[in-house]
């Protein structure tokens, strides 16, 4: 059979030179085309050395595709989508555009008018765990932002079990590699190593994602949730812990409880490939690489408060990687098909 062939807008970022990673071994697609502004008429294996391997040259517009991902900033990525849509290519959107269901939700977040609100009805939130079988149709899917994949898989299983009381906190601490390519003070070596900071107390862009999916899974119970993000000295990885309040009567804060607790969230995701329970506290080192998020659920002996922590790398299951199971599954091939390889250590 012939493989598909694919194509990524704005290889030059993080996520789309990730993106070319990924594809160029995946067995049952081909990279045909990248394009990229900064970079147009030099070949990929010259902008990015460890790519050596792909001979291919970056473009100022896409050739033939059958799928193409776009790597575009948030605004940018809804323009050059629109026609691609139109030509009847399927798109996985790594941007903002086109996750969030409510478009002055989105112009609130993102200081401009959607280009395409049109289309929000249309796309699908790209977290296969919870929504495969809407992929599987799909022509347009949102790959989520790397912050709520984390948060919204470790609280899933007990949102949908009405397990929580609904105050949720949810703290995370990323890699620098999610604040993009362009180097800029913030992420400045000599700014953020030995340093660690929180941000956007104001309201961070990816709460509506995390609020919007969780509230999916169980409408009638009201959800508020605290997320504050903090910048850490390290390229990649996201460690996630969320914090709630067990529902009187739901499951004993006590050992029984926490055996209750790991028997839930192994049984809700059993048919998930990219998620594992894992056996102690992980570590983002673990997941380095790999499409896999580790998420381990406990209840605090002290105060016997529910902490679930889950930990992803923000390229890979966050972003590119995240994109290609998408991509998979769009394209009827099995979930795990190219990202199979296990994480990078040390």
């Amino acid at each position: 059979m012939k493989r598909a062939r694919v194509g990524i807008i704005n290889v030059t970022g993080y996520v789309g030179v990730e993106l070319a990673r990924l594809l160029h071994q995946h067995p049952e697609v081909e990279l045909t085309s990248v394009t990229g502004r900064s970079a147009a008429g030099q070949k990929l294996s010259a902008v990015f050395p460890h790519l050596a391997s792909i001979d291919l040259t970056i473009e100022p517009e896409l050739g033939e595709v059958d799928l193409a991902f776009s790597a575009m900033p948030h605004k940018e990525s809804a323009v050059v989508i629109v026609p691609l849509l139109k030509s009847g290519i399927k798109v996985i959107d790594a941007s903002a555009d086109f996750r969030l269901k409510d478009a002055a939700e989105y112009e609130h977040r993102y200081n401009v008018t959607h280009p395409a609100p049109e289309l929000l009805k249309q796309s699908v939130y790209g977290l296969p765990e919870l929504h495969r079988p809407e992929i599987t149709s799909a022509q347009l899917v949102s790959i989520p932002g790397c912050y709520p994949t984390g948060a919204i898989l470790a609280l899933a299983p007990v949102v949908k079990g009405g397990l929580i009381e609904p105050e949720v906190i949810v703290d995370s601490k990323s890699g620098t590699s999610g604040a993009g390519r362009a180097p800029t003070q913030g992420t400045h070596y000599s700014e953020v190593n030995e340093d660690i900071t929180a941000y956007a107390l104001e309201g961070h862009r990816h709460l509506p994602e995390i609020t919007q999916e969780l509230k999916q899974l169980r409408p009638r119970q009201p959800l508020s949730v605290t997320f504050v993000p903090h910048l850490t000295p390290m390229t990649r990885g996201i460690l996630t812990t969320c914090y709630a309040t067990l529902s009187p009567g739901k499951i004993p804060p006590n050992e029984r409880g926490r055996e209750e607790l790991r028997e839930l969230f192994q049984d809700f995701y059993k048919d998930k490939p990219f998620v594992r329970i894992a056996e102690t506290s992980p570590h983002t080192k673990h997941t380095w690489g790999s499409n896999m998020c580790l998420i381990y659920p406990t209840i605090a002996p002290d105060t016997g408060r529910l902490v679930i922590i889950s930990c992803l790398d923000n390229l890979v299951k966050g972003a590119a990687g995240g994109g290609v199971q998408n991509m998979n599954i769009m394209l009827g091939l099995p979930e795990v098909t190219g990202l199979q390889a296990p994480a990078v250590y040390p």
